[in-house]
């Protein structure tokens, strides 16, 4: 692969908060380097191997524990994005193991039932400096998911903690958990990431807009003639009938999705290769005091349009708003439950347990953030001796 020079760099990366013991059988270097793997290579398969990537496969993505196969959860959402980003970052000349690293972490900050579970942990960490995603993410990564002897969390490097805080660009008012980490290993918050970050991001927008689309028509809540209320996938569905005249509907749909998504791929490949002509590293990139890798300002303003779409029709549907709801109270009632007796959390969880607030309180919003819809559901039945219902609305 020939490498741009705005490309982040493995041999020159920004080191990992824990310095590894050089292991038997390895050369004299720090223990930095085993086997033939770069330091990003190291990264993504330390995301791949672990538990909270591994919990993804039962996370909600747009429907609520679905009974169905077929429907995308964190998990095959996260494989998607970074499907997409590995093409973007290939053709731009970025390191694609850095992107695709970004891509598989991006979500893993996630707590059961999507954003109906993230709103109910805000609402229980009020008094405790609330509860952010994001941020979560970071913390899952360095702080909770520890598989190693030597050191917390997975121990990534900087490049790649930084990219996960910092996809959306810019952070000047970091929440408390996000504000703890970098004051441990400090990731240069208020600078722009690297293009690799910010592909994995427009990655992330990609693939949701368009395959939360392919769900919500598997589903029945959106139809063709839904669709046919935006005009530019008017456009791209008209070309498709045209292509393939004798298709049935639904693999016709199915074109239509995969068209569109080439369609934005090739725009932020466009775009993005023009906004950085002339840049010449990484750093010059951080500095630049903007975001370089996106859609153009026509396809941004599509995008906007087809969010908007995909909040009235899809997001807020009743069925969507019902089911939410029921899955705000399992949270909540899963968090007021553990407050109130820790002994209801597992041993090793409830032994480490903070005496006082926040820090209890952060403890166990922890937990809760890590558990899949499927646990959370069984050990709302555990503890209070029913079933929750009419979770489930596929």
């Amino acid at each position: 692969m020939n490498r741009a020079p705005y490309a982040a760099d493995p041999t020159s990366h920004g080191g990992r908060e824990f310095r590894p013991q050089r292991r038997a059988g390895e050369i004299e270097n720090g223990g930095e380097t085993r086997g033939p793997r770069s330091e990003f290579q190291r990264d993504r398969d330390r995301i791949i191997h672990s538990m909270s990537f591994r919990r993804l496969k039962s996370k909600t993505q747009v429907f609520i524990a679905p009974d169905g196969d077929h429907y995308r959860t964190r998990l095959t959402h996260s494989l998607e994005v970074a499907q997409i980003g590995r093409v973007l970052a290939r053709t731009l000349g970025l390191d694609e193991d850095l992107t695709e690293a970004l891509c598989l972490a991006h979500d893993l900050g996630h707590p059961p039932f999507g954003h109906a579970g993230e709103a109910a942990l805000s609402d229980a960490m009020q008094r405790h400096g609330g509860f952010c995603h994001n941020a979560q993410a970071l913390r899952t990564v360095m702080r909770i998911d520890n598989p190693y002897p030597e050191n917390d969390g997975l121990n990534l490097t900087w490049d790649l903690l930084e990219g996960l805080a910092k996809h959306n660009g810019p952070v000047n008012a970091p929440n408390w958990a996000l504000a703890e980490l970098d004051a441990d290993f400090p990731l240069d918050l208020g600078s722009y990431a690297s293009l690799e970050a910010q592909i994995a991001a427009v990655s992330d927008d990609i693939a949701y807009d368009n395959h939360d689309i392919d769900d919500g028509l598997r589903a029945g809540f959106l139809d063709l003639d839904d669709l046919m209320e935006l005009p530019f996938l008017e456009q791209q569905w008209r070309a498709v009938e045209k292509r393939f005249p004798n298709a049935p509907r639904d693999r016709l749909l199915r074109e239509l999705v995969r068209d569109q998504i080439g369609l934005m791929v090739n725009d932020v490949i466009e775009h993005t290769s023009a906004q950085v002509k002339g840049f010449a590293s990484v750093a010059e990139v951080r500095a630049a005091g903007r975001q370089l890798a996106g859609f153009s300002p026509e396809m941004a303003q599509h995008e906007r349009t087809l969010k908007a779409f995909m909040y009235k029709k899809l997001y807020y549907h009743p069925e969507q708003v019902s089911a939410a709801e029921r899955a705000r109270d399992v949270i909540a009632r899963l968090f007021a439950a553990y407050s109130q007796d820790a002994k209801l959390m597992p041993e090793d969880w409830h032994d480490r347990l903070p005496q006082h607030d926040p820090q209890r309180s952060r403890v166990i919003a922890d937990f809760i953030a890590g558990m899949s819809d499927r646990f959370a559901i069984q050990a709302c039945e555990r503890i209070y001796g029913e079933r929750p219902e009419g979770l489930s609305n596929v």
